[in-house]
């Protein structure tokens, strides 16, 4: 397979780059306006009672608020009050897909005014059920409304529409700051400015090829908006990542052999085989998300693993064809300290910063392998205090309407009205209004609203909170309404939360299975090791175990809300852990097979252990960490967002590789390779037969 790669680089090089633009320039014109073809958020898991529910009371006719208009400087006991607001929900209604308006004067209920009298709002009930006709009603309420003066409009067609738009904004703002800084880094560590614009050309090919897959997608199946900051920041992060690797081997092999077939052909066979079981490593752990309902999280899941193994082809087809036309000239337009420096990186030798750190690593093993681990320990203790939350309007920019009126209702009406808990009962009128009698009994019940007739023998009963809809007093509340007797089955928000929770403890188990399963096949497959496989998980999970513990100390606990920009839920949004796991245990075994390939390179040269691990670690040190330091840019850019969970992303994943790439990488793997000595390459015999078999070995 490499060679095969290598001779169509060397010989049908211009063909293939030819053919890399076409392809690239058609991409990006059937990809352009992916997002308006996504869909929301969205974290719901069709099997649960919430969503059971939802479809039931749906069908039967009812439809929930997808629209708050408030209203400010308005005297609702007034006559001009009342033709003001009648004015405004005439207008509303004027909306073919409205369903219904709610307001103090449809209902007689003081809830729909302020503690001060001085606001009020309408509820629109709105009669689609699809989420791009709800996104486009709620779009042509605001619009109908923005000249109007004291008017602000809310709601969650309203907040999906704003939130699309800010993934928008986000990830332009995204890219406006990572790119240049990207560029000055990529021209410290590639050393030339020709070999600095070939990572930064390998991502924008990368990206607009997953961005038609992403459309192609989208037609499949729904897939949520939010994939697309994944594929824009780790298509970006690893095709840098894979640049560095190839154009510095292929830079080592030249200046042994020149340029030509022979430099490519180990060029390929080194590097082009460790991207290969790299990528396979973070497809693998980010395809576990697709076991989860949840359409965030398969969105991801689909998103991540596509742009992994998409990235892989680029480096692995046109990166080296591009390579092949420069030659030499791949160090073209470097400044002299930089071209020095080059040079010296070209011609590794046993010394330099990184062997003599392994060297000292590996004198004191123990000591070192435990300090890290028991600091690493330590960062990851404040985990254990979790708390998760969900993703409402509190998620966007208070400049964004949807959270200033939802800031509003929380803080100027009776709370918790905005997000009752319903129960769909079957079995007539009658049958609702005993569950509602029994509903009122309960603890943490604020109000019970009288229960309201639907088609085909169901009814609603809508039943409001004493607590906030996210709390574990108003989860409790969920679990005794379930219990009640009759045919009835709750729905909402809480719900919609306690059965997301449960939904994601339940597919939890095989996601890690997977994720562990992916890992131990590619890397014994790439080492023939059984030890190295496992000694690579429980370093994944020590430097996760950090990352959990400091997103706790900044975002749950609201520490550098100032510096960052964003305002504390107390929380953490409860699908970020997971797909922060996959990602960044992805990720670090990507680092770790960067690693492994020169210790193994250098084992299998007959180097003793220590040797080939000091060998291995200053040979591909500084690239790790520079392909660290670039990613972490990269990824880390969506610290800029202006939307909670994806700052927790941006800077959890960006936290996740430079720690493997320092604590992990430098002091870990040394100490405990030093450790396990020769037990470090041990296998089973049936597996040592099986791996010989494969001839998966490098040339």
């Amino acid at each position: 397979m490499f060679e095969g790669l290598a001779r169509l680089a060397d010989r049908r090089g211009k063909s293939v780059v030819i053919a890399a633009v076409i392809l690239s320039i058609a991409a990006g014109a059937l990809g352009a306006g992916v997002a308006d073809r996504l869909d929301p958020y969205a974290a719901d898991d069709p099997a649960t009672e919430s969503v059971e529910a939802a479809d039931r009371l749906e069908r039967a006719g009812y439809r929930e608020t997808g629209v708050v208009v408030l209203v400010d400087d308005v005297d609702v006991d007034s006559a001009a009050g009342r033709e003001r607001v009648q004015a405004l929900s005439e207008r509303i209604r004027a909306d073919e897909d409205v369903a219904g308006v709610e307001s103090f004067y449809t209902t007689a209920s003081r809830d729909f005014v302020s503690r001060d009298g001085g606001s009020t709002y309408l509820a629109v009930q709105l009669a689609p059920t699809g989420d791009d006709e709800i996104q486009d009603a709620g779009e042509r309420i605001s619009a109908a409304l923005e000249d109007r003066p004291g008017v602000t409009v809310d709601g969650s067609a309203v907040a999906q529409q704003q939130a699309n738009e800010q993934v928008e904004h986000d990830l332009r703002t995204a890219e406006l700051y990572a790119f240049p800084i990207l560029f000055l880094l990529s021209l410290l560590f590639f050393r030339s400015l020709v070999a600095a614009a070939l990572p930064l050309l390998v991502g924008g090919l990368t990206i607009v090829s997953a961005m038609l897959m992403l459309s192609v997608a989208s037609e499949l199946g729904s897939i949520s908006i939010f994939a697309l900051n994944l594929v824009i920041g780790l298509g970006l992060g690893l095709s840098i990542d894979y640049s560095l690797f190839i154009v510095s081997r292929y830079r080592e092999e030249i200046a042994k052999t020149g340029p030509g077939l022979e430099a490519m052909r180990r060029t390929m066979a080194t590097a082009g085989r460790t991207v290969l079981f790299s990528s396979l490593t973070v497809a693998g752990a980010i395809a576990s998300l697709l076991v989860f309902p949840q359409r965030f999280l398969y969105s991801m899941g689909v998103g991540g693993s596509l742009v992994a193994l998409i990235a892989a082809a680029v480096a692995l087809i046109v990166l080296p064809a591009i390579l092949a036309l420069l030659g030499t000239r791949v160090n073209a337009f470097a400044p002299t300290f930089l071209r020095r420096r080059a040079e010296r990186d070209a011609r590794p030798a046993e010394h330099g910063f990184w062997y003599r750190l392994s060297r000292l690593v590996m004198r004191i093993p123990g000591r070192i392998a435990v300090a890290s681990a028991a600091f690493l320990i330590a960062l990851g203790i404040p985990f254990f205090s979790v708390e998760f939350t969900s993703v409402d309007a509190q998620v966007l920019p208070d400049s964004a309407s949807a959270n200033q009126v939802d800031d509003a209702l929380r803080a100027e009406f009776p709370p918790f009205r905005d997000t009752p808990i319903q129960l769909a009962v079957g079995g007539g009128l009658e049958q609702a209004e005993r569950v509602a009698r029994d509903a009122e009994r309960l603890p943490g019940v604020a109000e019970v609203r009288p229960p309201v007739e639907l088609e085909g023998g169901n009814s609603v009963v809508e039943v409001i909170s004493s607590n906030p809809p996210l709390s574990e007093a108003s989860e409790e509340l969920v679990a005794d309404l379930r219990a009640l007797e009759g045919d009835a089955l709750t729905a909402g928000f809480t719900s919609g939360f306690v059965d997301l929770k449960d939904s994601l403890a339940d597919h939890l188990p095989l996601m890690l299975a997977i994720v562990v399963a992916v890992t131990l096949v590619v890397l014994f497959t790439f080492t023939g090791s059984l030890v190295l496989p496992v000694k690579q998980i429980l370093m994944n999970l020590l430097g996760l175990s950090a990352v959990f513990g400091i997103l706790v100390l900044i975002f749950q606990d609201g520490r550098l809300e100032g510096l960052l920009g964003y305002t504390s839920q107390g929380a953490l949004e409860a699908t970020q852990p997971l797909f922060l796991f996959v990602v960044a245990f992805g990720l670090s075994t990507d680092y770790g097979v960067f690693l492994l390939s020169r210790i193994k390179e250098a084992h299998d040269g007959r180097a003793p252990n220590a040797d080939a691990v000091a060998i291995g670690l200053e040979r591909v040190g500084r690239i790790a960490t520079a392909a660290a330091v670039l990613f972490a840019v990269a990824i880390g850019a969506f610290v800029t967002s202006e939307m909670v969970f994806i700052k927790q992303l941006g800077l959890g994943t960006a936290l996740a590789v430079l720690i493997d790439a320092t604590i992990v990488r430098a002091l870990l793997v040394p100490s405990l390779m030093e450790m396990l000595g020769k037990w470090n390459w041990w296998a089973p015999k049936p597996l040592q037969r099986i791996h010989a078999r494969l001839r998966l070995g490098e040339a």
